[in-house]
């Protein structure tokens, strides 16, 4: 499985994610040809390669463009005098003032309806569409509890402006391109000092930057940088985006990206380093560490001391019903499945009043427990939702293609430092075998078990 690690030592924002993902690899022209598809006029976009204490990496510009459309230009040498025309709102690279603090005002505005409006009737795909929205109504809700109104109220005056809306479509736009991978990333550091923003000067992180994180349960340490390091564009790409926050993990880098940011910080470079991997390779290098190791590694019983398992961990949403339809149950767990739910099941439990009633469980992605948790409660009869956290441990996973004397089938095998632990014969495969030759099903499935182990 393809994976992105963001490793936020040093912050994020927007504009350092699009960096290290161009970096990555992402097609700089495509990116700016797909932006075009917002008919956003009003910015120019300058990306080139620059250096921040000694790391080289892209510098990914939003430019106001009063005088001339919107475009793009690549450039390998930037001034800095450029800077001053960018939008200092959110960035990570807001302008220093005398005292040290950073301005996080501006006098551009829309609010959540017209953003949204502007990116769903555009021609962007579904995907992006809808990862664009997520992200722009976390930070809606984040800003809506600050000031005390819905959502829908609020104006945008800290990320309602162009360079904002580009960053944050732009960033959805470069995944995308990137494949759409699993996105992890390390614990988030976060700077310390001041800023002024519309709601007046707070510490660092900001207040919509600690609302954001904070809902999706992510923590923040702060360090001596006296700087701010995450933006609230940056707290929601996180957010939305990443699985999980945990330090590196048998993770084998094919490619390195860095984005950088304006400002050249005090006390670490002001970049966001992406990896980016094959998690079949990072199993495949497990696996061949542990054959070559002791014995005792290469052990498949109970004292095996290395195990090249893959590990991750999903979100759990259940609730208990006892006054739900049949119909209505089975439409819910079609659709939970259709909507990319890892596994959507009810079991039959005793409720009060020694009522019968079922427990209904849908397992996601940590990033779509929201999405899922929302699902349950439209399309059910549920008044409320539990969500827990749990860590799996998983066999290897090949596809393997055996002969038997019905033909050949498709099995599924399950290794365990090398060694087949489970063999499991694909339903469609031995279905088609069994139409074909007149036999049971089963018969072809247990010829395909012998064949395999």
């Amino acid at each position: 499985m393809k994976t992105l690690y963001l490793d936020v030592f040093s912050g994020i924002a927007g504009d350092m994610f699009i960096g290290a993902l161009i970096d990555l690899g992402v097609d700089a022209h495509k990116l700016a040809r797909q932006l075009e598809k917002l008919k956003l006029d009003g910015y120019h976009l300058h990306i080139g390669q620059q250096e921040r204490q000694g790391i080289a990496g892209i510098k990914f510009d939003v430019h106001l463009a009063h005088d001339h459309d919107h475009g793009y230009d690549c450039d390998h040498e930037h001034d800095e005098h450029r800077h001053e025309h960018e939008h200092d709102h959110h960035h990570h690279e807001e302008h220093h003032h005398e005292h040290g603090e950073q301005d996080h005002s501006h006098d551009d505005s829309r609010n959540f309806a017209d953003i949204k409006k502007l990116i769903t009737k555009s021609k962007l795909s579904p995907w992006v569409k809808k990862k664009s929205v997520a992200i722009f109504q976390r930070i809606a809700d984040a800003e809506g509890k600050i000031h005390g109104k819905p959502p829908s109220e609020v104006h945008f005056h800290e990320v309602g402006a162009v360079d904002s809306i580009v960053d944050i479509v732009g960033a959805c736009i470069a995944l995308e391109l990137l494949g759409k991978p699993r996105v992890l990333a390390s614990p988030v550091i976060e700077g310390t000092g001041w800023i002024r923003c519309a709601h007046g000067r707070f510490p660092i992180p900001a207040p919509a930057t600690l609302a954001i994180l904070g809902v999706r349960g992510i923590g923040v340490t702060q360090c001596d940088e006296p700087n701010e390091l995450v933006t609230p564009t940056g707290a929601a790409l996180l957010a939305e985006l990443v699985e999980r926050f945990e330090p590196m993990s048998g993770l084998v880098a094919e490619k390195i990206g860095f984005g950088l940011g304006t400002r050249e910080n005090k006390t670490r470079p002001n970049v966001l380093r992406a990896v980016f991997g094959n998690q079949s390779k990072v199993q495949l290098a497990a696996t061949k560490r542990s054959e070559g190791g002791s014995s005792k590694s290469k052990a498949a019983g109970a004292g095996a001391t290395s195990l090249d398992w893959e590990t991750d961990r999903v979100a759990v949403i259940e609730t208990n019903l006892d006054d739900i339809s049949g119909e209505i149950l089975g439409c819910f767990v079609e659709a939970a499945l259709a909507a990319g739910a890892l596994d959507v099941f009810h079991t039959p439990i005793q409720m009060k009043k020694n009522r019968p009633g079922v427990l209904l469980t849908v397992l996601c992605a940590e990033a779509d427990a929201d999405r899922f948790s929302e699902m349950m409660l439209r399309e059910t009869t549920a008044f409320g939702v539990r969500r827990t956290t749990a860590e799996r441990r998983k066999l290897r996973r090949e596809f393997s293609t055996v002969t038997t004397k019905f033909g050949k089938v498709t099995v599924k095998l399950g290794k365990l430092n090398g060694k087949i632990v489970q063999a499991a014969p694909e339903f469609e495969s031995c279905r088609k075998l069994a139409v074909q030759k007149h036999v049971p099903m089963k018969t072809v499935f247990e010829a395909a078990m012998k064949a395999a182990v």
